[in-house]
């Protein structure tokens, strides 16, 4: 198939570095990119960290290379909103009808809404850099502060929102944070570091609903109690950007379904970042994965096995992330789940450095790193070469 215009969907850090892939590979022809924000692809960590402590200004968050258009039309704060896979055409939300003979859709993916959320000021999600910005005015009224979600956004967002001195109330529907990911025992070091920290963690606990005329006065709890607040942040997950593609044959359940090629089953689109799900040679199965380095590497993946054509590869890939929560740094390879086996390596449990090795099956699955991150990353590498998860915790002295 002759790629005389290739589209990119998504001006996220996942369609910048396929655009720049695609250069770099020699692609000469038409490249246009389409995003539904007005700026230009940024870094998205810093949000809730370093943007909501006031440490940066927002021009520090721009990635490298997302000033210079790499030969590419630009079309932003316009985003899709059909994809018609039989005339090959992507629409913009402007009617403008792009033709294209490849295309990588990269969307991301958007907040998770509380249901029944009221309209009031002073609810916020945390997604974009406007949003960052709009929380961080806020906190500047040093206001008392609810954050909902003790997942790793709700979790940074509660530690920086410390930082500044705040009231801090986090809370949780799980017995612990991160225990669907991390499991019960490692979910409860998470809830000491932000208890020691002085956040007022409630955990096993829902919201039923909020109070407030125009601006929220109050968080409502299923355990009866009363949180009262100026300010709440939501951070209960997110959901891929996959709207627009309703009509197009694609499989958008949880995520754009792929290939372990990134390719979907309209010949010549792939996708890559958050919204998309693709068959992982190294686990196995079908994920879909929402981390900044998972963005770059799927990214760059997309862009060769497009231009590729039958020589495209398998995009085999170890998730890692990182998060900085006061003065921890904690830093994961692998995809662990609740039940996987245990074992604490390089340091003690609750020290402020040690690693949880997560064991399935006989394979090492995951490592996480408290101020590891050495260790951390050669794990990863383990991982990706199906290391033996006996072997791996005898080598480790665990």
């Amino acid at each position: 198939m002759a790629l005389e215009r290739i589209v990119v969907v998504g001006g996220s850090l996942a369609g910048l570095r396929a655009v720049e892939t695609l250069r770099r590979e020699g692609y000469e022809g038409s490249l246009v990119v389409v995003g539904d924000e007005t700026h230009r692809p940024y870094d998205r960590p810093p949000l809730s960290k370093e943007i909501l402590s006031g440490r940066w200004d927002p021009e520090r968050t721009a990635l490298p290379g997302s000033q210079d258009d790499h030969g590419a039309q630009w079309r932003l704060g316009q985003g899709a909103v059909r994809l018609a896979g039989r005339a090959r055409e992507v629409e913009l939300a402007s009617g403008e009808r792009l033709p294209f003979d490849g295309l990588i859709v990269a969307t991301g993916a958007r907040v998770r809404e509380l249901p029944g959320t009221p309209p009031l000021g002073g609810i916020h999600g945390l997604r974009t850099l406007d949003d960052a910005l709009a929380i961080r005015g806020a906190l500047e009224r040093e206001p008392r502060v609810c954050v909902v979600g003790a997942g790793f956004i709700g979790a940074e967002v509660a530690a920086s929102c410390r930082a500044r001195g705040l009231d801090v109330t986090l809370v949780e529907a799980l017995p612990v944070p991160l225990g669907r990911v991390l499991g019960e025992r490692t979910g409860r070091h998470m809830a000491k570091l932000h208890r020691d920290h002085g956040v007022d963690l409630r955990c096993g606990v829902g919201v039923e609903g909020f109070e407030g005329s125009n601006r929220v006065e109050a968080v409502r709890l299923s355990d009866g109690t009363r949180i009262a607040t100026d300010l709440v942040v939501v951070g209960i997950g997110v959901v891929p950007n996959t709207g627009w593609l309703a009509g197009s044959g694609l499989d958008c359940s949880d995520g754009v379904a792929c290939d372990a090629t990134c390719a979907t089953a309209i010949p010549g689109v792939f996708a890559a970042g958050d919204v998309a799900r693709w068959d992982n040679p190294v686990y196995g199965t079908a994920m879909r994965v929402e981390h900044w380095t998972h963005a770059v590497e799927q990214g760059i993946a997309a862009a060769e096995n497009l231009l590729a054509g039958e020589g495209a590869k398998p995009f085999a890939s170890v998730p890692f992330f990182w998060s900085d929560q006061y003065d921890t740094k904690i830093q994961m390879a692998g995809r662990p789940l609740p039940t996987d086996e245990v074992r604490i390596a390089h340091g003690k449990e609750g020290e402020p450095r040690f690693v949880v090795l997560y064991g399935r099956a006989g394979r090492l699955v995951a490592a996480l790193g408290f101020n590891r991150a050495r260790f951390v990353v050669q794990y990863r590498r383990a991982i990706a070469d199906g290391a033996s998860f006996a072997e791996t915790v005898e080598k480790a002295g665990a």
